[in-house]
This record gives structure tokens, sequence and C-alpha cells, in this order.
């Protein structure tokens, strides 16, 4: 699906043109033009990534074929990077999807294969403002990844419930399951660190003005975007440390626990200790025994042994055993 936007003087002056529209556009230096390519056909991408804006034939590589990082090239005029949003469409964990960019003097592609939500909030906010918009394609690059990076504060929320829920299982008596829970989050927060990294460093390059397609009066934007990002890795890297230190109180609950079954065992085998000598002594049947004939003998050893047995109760209680 096809989406294009033109901007004349910042405001928007007209939207979804055909192709061959595109071509005059594209030849008007005075006009800004904004196309959004959504989960493209092959011949879309051709039409318009080769076709109309006649892009490097590597970049287009790197366009439709999933990048695993966010990247950042700078061609001739043009800038292409590589970024990823949160991908909203599954539900059951975090994941990411690519949103591909190509920043030109006066254009910007955007390509992405599913809906993004930061994509849909750019085009509501173009379509709905009635003033200035957007003077320059980095402004609507701004928009975008602006847009993206508050994305990603839901997920960060829902991986601080996760982590709260997580420190209260470990500290009650019940914390079964909580190995998958563990492991769980801590592939989230690898993920969220391992795509934050290079897309902060991505932006820092933006904000620093290394390329002249970003203007003077939009760098203070791209340096606040960069904070948030920083902001948002050393939140990542605060949610590792505290799941460490979840997993490591885990463990230690787990070997007291442990601790604690072995001392039961180790009393009730002591308590039995008395009971245990005196009828292995008493089991050997010798034939010379004179207490096994007295009549007084068998209550004699019962209450021998209930008596030894209370003293090892109370020894173990002392000890805190029992």
């Amino acid at each position: 699906m096809i989406h294009s936007f033109i901007f004349s003087d910042g405001k928007l002056v007209g939207q979804d043109l055909e192709v061959e529209a595109l071509r005059l556009v594209r030849a008007d230096k005075g006009l800004v033009l904004w196309v959004d390519l959504e989960n493209p056909t092959e011949d879309e991408i051709k039409l318009i990534l080769t076709d109309v804006f006649q892009f490097h034939p590597l970049a287009i590589e790197d366009c439709v074929t999933p990048s695993p990082l966010p990247k950042i090239e700078d061609f001739e005029d043009y800038l292409f990077f590589v970024t990823h949003a949160v991908d909203f469409t599954r539900t059951e964990k975090f994941n990411t999807t690519e949103l591909d960019l190509f920043l030109g003097k006066d254009y910007l592609v955007s390509f992405h294969r599913n809906p993004l939500k930061s994509v849909t909030s750019v085009i509501d906010r173009c379509i709905k403002a009635t003033g200035i918009v957007a003077r320059g394609p980095d402004r609507i690059a701004h928009f975008l990844l602006d847009a993206m990076v508050d994305n990603f504060q839901p997920i960060i929320d829902e991986m601080r419930c996760e982590l709260e829920e997580i420190e209260e299982t470990v500290l009650s008596k019940n914390s079964d399951g909580l190995i998958p829970d563990l492991m769980h989050v801590r592939a989230d927060i690898t993920l969220l660190r391992q795509i934050i990294r290079p897309q902060r460093e991505l932006v820092t390059r933006l904000a620093h003005g290394e390329n002249k397609l970003i203007r003077a009066l939009m760098q203070p934007y791209f340096r606040d975007l960069r904070d948030n990002l920083i902001r948002i890795e050393e939140t990542a890297a605060g949610f590792a440390d505290q799941l460490l230190i979840s997993f490591d109180l885990y463990l230690s609950k787990s070997d007291y626990e442990a601790n604690q079954g072995i001392k039961t065992l180790t009393a009730l085998t002591v308590l039995t200790l008395p009971a245990t000598l005196i009828s292995t002594w008493y089991g050997m049947n010798f034939e010379h025994m004179p207490e096994l004939k007295s009549a007084y003998g068998y209550p004699t050893i019962v209450g021998l042994t209930l008596v030894l047995t209370a003293c090892t109760w109370a020894w173990c209680k002392r000890k805190r055993w029992i």
C-alpha cells in the first residue's frame, strides 16, 4: 500500500497521488514529499524505490531484507537508516518490527511491513493539522522517530510490573513456575537493550549534524530524542540488575529451603537414634542377658527409650533443628 503526502511551505497540500504525479512532485524543488510504503508488493517496491526515487540497489536490498539491528548509512544525496519500532500486532510477548527511512533533501520515504502506531499517529497529525506541519523532511523523520520512541513507554511499564510480580513471587511461600517467568522477562529486557543501544547511536549521529540533510534548527529536537533513548537504555539496564537480584534471591531462598529440609530430616534421624540403639542392642538375643528375664525389663526399656527420645527432642529444639 502506497501513501503519499505533499507539503508546500510546511502545509499539507495533497495526498495519495498517482505515480506519475509523484514524478512531477519530485521534479518540483519547492515541494516536500513523504511516501509511506506499508507492506508493499514487489511491483510497488520496484515502482517507488527503483523507478521514482532510484535508490541504490544495496540500500533497497537492506530495506526489503529484515535487519536484526538498527543502522544508518550515508549515501551521496540521501540517508538510509533502519530503525525498530514496537510490534503491537504480537501481544503475547515483546517484539519489534522494522521501520526503514530514506531521507533526502526534499523527500522522505518510509518502509514497513506491519502497521505501526507511530506512522499512523504522524499521518493523522499531518491530515488534521490546519497550520504548518513540516517545512522539511527531517521534521517528518523526527515526528516518526519521536512517536516510535514514545511507544516504548508501555513496554517499559509492562516490564516494570512483571519485575514487581516476580519479586512478590520470590518472597512468597509458593514460587513454583518462577524460572519460566524469569527467562521470559530476561529475553524481553535483552531484546530491548539490543534494539535501543544502536538506535541511540543512530539518533546521536543525526543530533550532531554530521549530515547537511539535518538542518541546524532540528538538531536540538534530535538531541532531546537521544536523551529519551538514553533514559530508556538506563532503565533497561536497571531492569537487568533488578532481575539478577531477584534471581539471586530466588537461589538463596531455594538453598535455605533445602537446608531446612536437610535439618528436618537430620532431626528425625537423631530422634529415632535412641530407639534404634536400644532395639539393636537387645535384638542380639544372647543367652545370658539377665534383664531379658526380668519381670520389669520391658517397661523399663520402654521408659528408658522414651526418656532418651525426649532428651534428644529437647536438644534438637534448643539447636533449632525442629
